[in-house]
């Protein structure tokens, strides 16, 4: 098959540009004018948006309808699509569907457990896991075909995107390493703001290729509450947020929210020294005006245009 994967945000990593994605959560509604707000809220600040993907295990506004909205709005959007709820039937058609309305960028995820979710007891489907999904993108776009073979016009060549939970301990690579032998050119990790067990962590992987064999991005949200970090901390597997940062939290008291600001800052600033990182993902939960805050704070905008 000819023609280069993925669209902006692979040329931006290709050319080692320091990237900058956020996301999006589309509305439990039938109206996208919510994402295309977020979206329009983000233009010129990110160089691509995630659109997720029945987030908590609850029904939302499909993704492939999400990202239609983000690549209107003038942003390069990241399907999230999870194996828990589809075929690979279904999982195909969608991966179709993405690549037709817009999506250039695909994030392959297992999805949030179903007890977590308003219908716990509605049934996993998990027809393929996440390594399976890889493949099965990476046999469209370089074989140009579905996984019984049958041929696909025009082909949709995603740039293939995994997640990663660095600071789980104990830590073990070799999930990352089955993932990128599959095929994924990217990953996006789990929230992290311990800019030295990053490091570390990076140190671990280094001598294995992994930062040449895919582009990894840092996951981060800004915090704005001791709550909010203690919610964190105690129910969002692989998240290390450290007692310094909690500790100022308190500290702050009102004025919480401007001082989790500035220390989001500061951990992007040490994210963007640790050799191989090639980007932050930055989940502002909504709050569009503090991920920009962000972004400018850290030195980061303007965005590179390509």
């Amino acid at each position: 098959m000819t023609g280069e994967a993925g669209g902006r945000l692979a040329a931006l990593l290709a050319v080692g540009e320091f990237a900058v994605t956020g996301e999006i959560s589309p509305p439990v509604s039938g109206s996208g004018v919510s994402v295309t707000d977020h979206a329009r809220a983000l233009v010129g600040y990110v160089d691509a948006v995630n659109v997720t993907d029945n987030p908590t295990a609850t029904a939302h506004m499909s993704p492939v309808a999400g990202a239609r909205f983000v690549h209107d709005a003038g942003i390069e959007p990241t399907r999230q699509i999870t194996v828990r709820d589809r075929t690979r039937l279904a999982l195909t058609a969608d991966l179709l569907g993405a690549w037709a309305l817009g999506a250039r960028n695909l994030l392959c995820l297992s999805g949030d457990p179903m007890h977590i979710g308003e219908d716990p007891g509605a049934p996993v489907v998990a027809d393929l896991d996440v390594i399976a999904l890889v493949g099965l993108a990476k046999r469209l776009r370089e074989a140009g075909a579905t996984a019984t073979g049958k041929e696909v016009g025009e082909p949709p060549r995603f740039f293939i995107g995994v997640a990663e939970m660095p600071l789980t301990d104990p830590y073990d690579p070799r999930r990352l390493e089955q993932k990128l032998d599959a095929g994924a050119d990217f990953v996006m990790t789990q929230i992290a703001y311990d800019v030295e067990a990053l490091a570390a962590w990076a140190d671990r992987i280094r001598p294995a290729g992994v930062f040449d064999r895919a582009k990894v991005l840092i996951g981060i949200t800004p915090l704005k509450s001791v709550k909010q970090a203690a919610f964190m901390r105690e129910k969002l597997p692989g998240v290390l947020i450290p007692d310094a940062i909690v500790s100022a939290l308190a500290e702050a008291g009102e004025d919480a929210a401007e001082a989790g600001l500035a220390l989001t800052i500061e951990v992007v600033r040490g994210i963007l020294q640790i050799p191989g990182v090639a980007g932050v993902h930055l989940m502002g939960m909504g709050d569009d005006a503090t991920v920009r805050k962000v972004v400018t704070g850290a030195g980061l905008f303007p965005r590179p245009v390509r």
